[in-house]
Parts: C-alpha cells; sequence; structure tokens
C-alpha cells in the first residue's frame, strides 16, 4: 500500500516547499488538474527534477487522444498519468498502448461513473494499471466519500491495482486500510494539517503497519 499526496492549489514553488516537508513519509506526489490548468506539465517536469526518487502522477484527467496526451505528459517526467473511466474504451486503449510503449503507468479514475461494478470489469480486461474510486470535491462537500465504492472494485477488479481518493483523513484513514488498496490518495487531508510533517508520518505508519 503506498501514499500519494494530491496537489491542487499550489503554485510550483509552494508545490516543492510542501513535498520538501512530507517527501520522506509519500511514495507518489500528484500534480493535480487545477495545478496542470495553471501551470502546464512544467509543473510535473518541476516536481520530478526536484524530487527523483518520488513517483509523480498528472492528473490529467485523459478524457479524449488518450496516446497524444499521454506522450505529452511522460515527455514532461510523469511515471503514472489519469484517463476518465467515463471515456470510450478507445481512448483507454490508445492510453494503455503508449504508456507501455514509454514504460508508464496508467490511472482509470472512476469519478462520476454510475455503474462502477460493470465499468470496472471492462476497464480492468483493457490493461490499465490502477482502477480509483474518487468522491471529487463538489460531493465531498455534501458529505460524500468512496468508502462503499472501494469494496466494489475490491470484489471487482482481477488484474490492476486498486486505488481510492476523494475525503480521506487522518481518523478515516483506518477504515480505507481495512479494504488494503494498493493506493491511498490523500489531499487536503495533508496539505491543510497544521503540522503537515506530522500529519503525513502518522498516516505513512498507519499503511505501514496496514
Amino acid at each position: 500500500m503506498e501514499l500519494q499526496l494530491a496537489l491542487d492549489l499550489v503554485n510550483i514553488p509552494e508545490a516543492i516547499e510542501l513535498v520538501k516537508e512530507v517527501e520522506q513519509y509519500i511514495d507518489v506526489v500528484e500534480i493535480g488538474t487545477p495545478v496542470v490548468i495553471n501551470e502546464g506539465l512544467r509543473a510535473v517536469k518541476e516536481i520530478k527534477e526536484a524530487f527523483p526518487q518520488l513517483k509523480v502522477l498528472a492528473d490529467l484527467k485523459i478524457m479524449d487522444a488518450g496516446g497524444y496526451e499521454i506522450m505529452k505528459a511522460s515527455e514532461a517526467g510523469a511515471d503514472i498519468i489519469t484517463v476518465l473511466g467515463a471515456t470510450d474504451d478507445a481512448t483507454i486503449k490508445g492510453a494503455v498502448e503508449e504508456a507501455k510503449k514509454q514504460k508508464k503507468k496508467i490511472l482509470v479514475d472512476m469519478i462520476n461513473v454510475k455503474d462502477i461494478e460493470s465499468r470496472a470489469k471492462e476497464i480492468d480486461a483493457l490493461g490499465v494499471d490502477y482502477i480509483c474510486v474518487h468522491t471529487g470535491y463538489d460531493l465531498q462537500a455534501e458529505g460524500k466519500n468512496s468508502f462503499e465504492e472501494l469494496t466494489t472494485i475490491k470484489n471487482t477488479v482481477k488484474n490492476a491495482k486498486t486505488a481510492i481518493a476523494g475525503g480521506i483523513k487522518l481518523d478515516t484513514l483506518p477504515e480505507v486500510i481495512k479494504q488494503n488498496p494498493d493506493l491511498v490518495i490523500v489531499g487536503g487531508g495533508i496539505t491543510s494539517a497544521a503540522d503537515k510533517a506530522e500529519t503525513a508520518s502518522k498516516m505513512k505508519q498507519l499503511i505501514v503497519q496496514g
């Protein structure tokens, strides 16, 4: 089980400072969609250069032109790139093909997929590396989380690794760990903590204890 730090509301210098605080406790740094929109793929490149020992995920949420966008993110140094589960199979296949060529990983984000179980089954057959259940910001504001959906994909997915994102905090982490996902993605649960290093350290401890 690995810990991924999601960075959404920062610029590049802020991102670098933040990662410095917690780098020893995390495995993956996510350059979130808002950062990519504001800063471009340069953010991926600069974080990878600053922290070569960490994996970098580019949260591009690809919906079309899968092969091309994977190629561009790979050139910037991304190790993992996200594709939306709501897109068509042709886009996912194109992304998988290019990722294999570039020796990169694909994470399929199931945000807003209505039938998680049947779509996860279809996507699992396409050769992706991770399938991730994700409650977005807007639904988190309504008090929702992805914990139940994690059970669904854990029971459905046979080939890909599983991941969970959305609203995970130190106090809800044990509930997530019980289901043993391969990747736990935490954003505000670390970035809005008063002591980010201490929080990340405690989360890592819980994950290691499994």
